[in-house]
């Protein structure tokens, strides 16, 4: 006749250190799950202006070189103490418009919606650096004027990840995602953010003044960024 097996007895702190392992490793991402990289960080992208070496010479002196006044969540990015007046084809002006650094190889502007219904400026809507067939303004600073005839946009809204990003959410550099936010009576999902890539990137998404306005983004609860799942309607 078979015996019955003693009853086990636990220590107390071996049971809590073995639940404590199994907790740590569920929300580290254990089981199978990857851990995220790095944490997800939303950023509203005011206005500002990106200089090339020649302009920012042009506007603030032989010699000038851009001065940091504050450091971006991006490394190696700042904002700059310089500033710019923007003038549009209504004549109209935004004063103080902020310089990013560094230098870039082609001055480019990027501007909120509302900020080009005051200046005037039917503006497109780029990705950073795709210039071609843009409208251009004009640029004051301390020292001279630059008459732009490209440059101005309204940067796409988009998403910054390095390599181990790319790999958590199994996407890749140009294809996009949606954020969905979540606010106090204003629970939003943003469409076609542009993912852009690169080594030594943090996670970051970049919305305009006006995006981050509308969505509540300084009051918002939570968000998230969700993989853009293939239309599978008909054409």
């Amino acid at each position: 006749m078979a015996q019955l097996a003693e009853p086990l007895t636990h220590d107390r702190s071996a049971v809590e250190r073995v639940v404590r392992d199994v907790l740590v490793k569920h929300f580290a991402g254990g089981g199978g799950a990857k851990p995220k990289p790095h944490p997800l960080v939303v950023n509203i992208s005011a206005r500002h202006v990106h200089l090339s070496p020649e302009h920012l010479e042009t506007l603030f002196g032989a010699g000038a070189k851009l001065e940091v006044q504050k450091d971006l969540y991006q490394d190696g990015y700042f904002a700059a103490k310089q500033t710019v007046a923007v003038v549009g084809p209504r004549r109209r002006m935004l004063p103080e418009v902020r310089v990013l650094g560094p230098c870039r190889g082609a001055t480019q502007v990027e501007l909120a919606f509302t900020d080009a219904i005051s200046l005037g400026i039917d503006l497109p809507v780029r990705i950073s650096g795709d210039l071609r067939d843009t409208p251009g303004c004009v640029l004051v600073g301390p020292a001279g004027v630059v008459e732009l005839n490209a440059g101005v946009i309204r940067a796409m809204r988009h998403v910054h990840m390095g390599p181990a990003d790319l790999e958590f959410y199994g996407v890749k550099d140009g294809q996009k995602m949606n954020l969905h936010v979540e606010s106090p009576g204003c629970t939003t999902l943003l469409e076609d953010l542009v993912i852009r890539a690169g080594k030594e990137i943090k996670l970051e998404v970049h919305l305009d003044t006006d995006e981050g306005n509308a969505v509540g983004l300084e009051r918002a609860t939570r968000v998230e960024l969700l993989k853009a799942e293939p239309c599978a309607c008909k054409h």
